[in-house]
């Protein structure tokens, strides 16, 4: 079977097919950020497809852009300004006047609800003629999506359950989200704020995913857990695509380090507007429990993403004190960087690339898209001549700026949680993303990079062999020394899939007793109790710098992954190429002017070693060899790069 994965980004869509004898399909056209299925499907053309696996922005943009449903939520009585009162957090530790961004949901659109349960069960009962009371004040607001998240409602559901078939026997074409259906898990802020994301984003993604089933069979939509889902689960399951094309891009990550025999890596993804870093430990991306876009807390499984405002369109600007930034700004697909020739006037990283060589005027970007240096220039002039450089001094000084705003992500992904990213390789991709490897893994200390046979467009490859996954979970909050393997067993039976094909896989959200966060971790085959305490504290002692053995360990949740991998072919390249295709003229980020040799990424023969300076140029992306960095071509396509 052919598989395809389709990558809609801020300013390209991508798509990569994977023939059945492990060849590779690529085609990037300019995104449609109107309507991104008219990217989509220009991208697909007549392309014979047996499944096709998409990454969505849809539901990152809606909450960006605050264009979701109209939300009334119902909650328990006295509960009401729950999302309002969020946590005790700052939005930013120094700044005062900097507020969060406002809930999704109207305060005149919650519906207080008389009712209560306590952790041991029913508190005040829920009655009919409240029910009725609830349904009334819920049709006052008129809304295109509710939301209804009790006090409790993930360990004693019978209320939330009671209100939603009646929400739904009233308002049978408005979707009701359940808090114990979307999140059962406890912490009562962090669920309401999920279950009310889920109805806000529900309407418009199910009309997009809907159109686009219509028109394609064997549809797959990527989640932010690094899996696939089916149409139906996606509409359902609306929040969970918040992440969708940077999971598709960690995952694509994995495959090719893979190949290379890495299973250690720092990833980042460099694309037109902004950057994402990861990180894969042992093959296997990092998790987290919960995660922020648009400064709306989603608390579903994801993979760990750093996202910063430094992609290929980011504007470059100087700000009151007379420093150089770069970004949030971003001059996006429309209309793009200046030298897109598309009407964009302000300087953005890719405009300094073109300037200082490192991209080629001569070599088409995407689509119809023509770099012009001269437009590049002329963009680059007024913030020069602000600051008294030339054009190529102010280009090495936007990339420096770029790539310190990229390495503080790496930072976070990495040495925030305990790990040392000197022992890893840094695997970078992405349009612009290969152009700043050498730079990032000098920034952080690290001596490998690995560059992709086709960079621009790996997010597309990792959502093509993207494995069916879907995941439940349930409260636990029990002492671990009073459990044994039978115990555990036994509170895992409930959430264990059976006879569907899928491999399970146990993990349990471990805490010491008193703390207030707790760490994901893998219960081992045996369900031996012990085992599972000793793998929670050498993950808190790596990830913390403590683990006390004398203070007792508390579960939180269970949870279940379930996933249903894809066969997809080992990923072969035509790689033949011995010698250099040319020369070009490049300047360094520390203003040195070299002649670097220009080679075609992706077709070079196996072992082949290139020496820095060199350029790398694929007909997705381009790489920048840097001085002092030498390269191997792989089998697979790839180059790995060490320092000399």
């Amino acid at each position: 079977m052919s598989r395809v994965g389709v990558d809609v980004g801020g300013t390209f869509t991508d798509l990569v097919r994977i023939a059945s004898d492990g060849r590779l399909e690529i085609r990037k056209v300019v995104t449609t950020p109107a309507d991104p299925s008219r990217g989509l499907f220009r991208a697909l053309g007549n392309l014979p497809v047996d499944v096709l696996v998409h990454g969505t922005t849809v539901a990152t943009n809606a909450l960006l852009e605050r264009r979701g449903a109209r939300t009334a939520l119902v909650t328990t009585a006295g509960f009401e300004d729950l999302l309002w009162l969020r946590r005790q957090d700052r939005a930013a530790l120094y700044d005062l006047a900097l507020h969060h961004p406002p809930p999704l949901v109207d305060r005149d659109a919650v519906v207080g609800v008389r009712e209560r349960m306590g952790p041991a069960g029913v508190v005040e009962p829920l009655t009919e003629a409240e029910i009725g009371r609830a349904v009334d004040a819920v049709r006052a607001v008129q809304p295109e999506a509710i939301a209804v998240s009790l006090l409790f409602g993930f360990r004693h559901p019978d209320h939330e359950r009671r209100l939603c078939a009646a929400l739904r026997a009233a308002f049978p074409r408005v979707p009701v989200a359940a808090g114990h259906e979307v999140l059962p898990v406890f912490r009562e802020y962090e669920r309401t704020a999920t279950v009310s994301a889920e109805a806000y984003l529900r309407p418009i993604v199910s009309r997009y995913v809907g159109r686009l089933a219509e028109k394609i069979s064997s549809l797959g939509v990527m989640t932010s857990n690094g899996g696939t889902a089916t149409p139906d689960q996606a509409g359902e399951r609306a929040a969970s695509l918040a992440l969708s094309g940077p999971a598709g891009g960690v995952v694509g990550a994995g495959i090719v380090a893979a190949a290379a025999g890495i299973r250690d890596l720092l990833t980042l993804d460099m694309g037109g507007t902004s950057a994402d870093a990861s990180l894969i430990t042992d093959g296997a991306p990092l998790m987290v429990n919960g995660m922020a876009v648009a400064g709306v807390p989603l608390g579903l499984p994801a993979i760990l993403i750093e996202t910063v405002s430094a992609g290929g369109g980011s504007i470059a600007t100087v700000d009151e004190g007379g420093a150089l930034r770069v970004g949030p700004r971003s001059a996006g697909a429309v209309p793009g960087p200046a030298c897109y020739g598309r009407g964009g006037t302000e300087p953005t990283v890719t405009d300094a690339c073109l300037m200082l060589g490192w991209l080629d005027a001569a070599h088409p970007m995407a689509d119809d898209v023509q770099l012009d240096r001269a437009a590049a220039e002329r963009a680059l002039a007024p913030l020069a001549a602000g600051l008294r450089l030339d054009p190529c001094r102010i280009s090495a000084g936007i990339v420096t700026v770029a790539a310190a705003v990229m390495a503080r992500a790496l930072k976070r992904v990495s040495v925030a949680r305990g790990v040392d990213p000197r022992a890893m390789a840094l695997l970078s991709f992405g349009g612009a993303g290969p152009l700043f490897g050498c730079a990032l893994a000098d920034a952080l200390g690290m001596t490998r990079v690995v560059i992709p046979p086709h960079p621009g467009v790996l997010s597309a490859l990792g959502l093509a062999a993207a494995p069916e996954r879907v995941e439940w979970s349930a409260p636990c909050h029990r002492p671990l020394a009073e459990l044994d393997a039978a115990a555990l067993a036994a509170l895992f039976a409930p959430l264990t899939p059976i006879g569907d094909g899928r491999l399970a896989t146990r993990v349990a959200d471990c805490r010491f007793a008193g703390q207030g966060y707790e760490l994901t971790v893998a219960v081992p085959g045996s369900l031996d109790p012990a085992a599972l305490a000793a793998a929670f504290r050498h993950l808190h002692l790596a990830r913390h710098g403590h683990a006390d053995p004398t203070l007792p360990i508390e579960l939180v949740n269970l949870r279940v992954l379930a996933e249903r991998p894809v066969a997809v072919p080992a990923i072969r390249a035509v790689a033949k190429r011995t010698k250099a295709i040319g020369t070009r003229r490049a300047v360094m980020r520390d203003g040195a002017t070299v002649q670097a040799a220009v080679w075609p990424l992706g077709t070079v023969a196996a072992g082949q070693r290139i020496d820095g300076p060199a350029v790398l140029a694929g007909p997705d992306a381009t790489a920048l060899i840097e001085p002092g960095w030498r390269g191997t071509a792989h089998p697979s396509g790839a180059v790995l790069l060490e320092r000399a």
